[in-house]
């Protein structure tokens, strides 16, 4: 019974983390919209300060 409360537990922690990995992705895809970085980066206004035009 024991194992099977601790394989519960440990699946439990699993599943919160990566919910809270999807959410954090989420929202930062809404901000990226909401900024108007949307598009490509020739039409974004905050091009000069963004990783992808940074990277390359």
């Amino acid at each position: 019974m024991a194992a099977i409360l601790g394989t519960a537990f440990v699946g439990t922690i699993l599943a919160i983390i990566v919910a809270l990995i999807i959410v954090s992705m989420v929202r930062r895809r809404v901000r990226a919209k909401q900024s108007g970085c949307a598009c490509s980066c020739a039409s974004c206004p905050y091009a000069a300060g963004c990783g992808k035009a940074a990277n390359g």
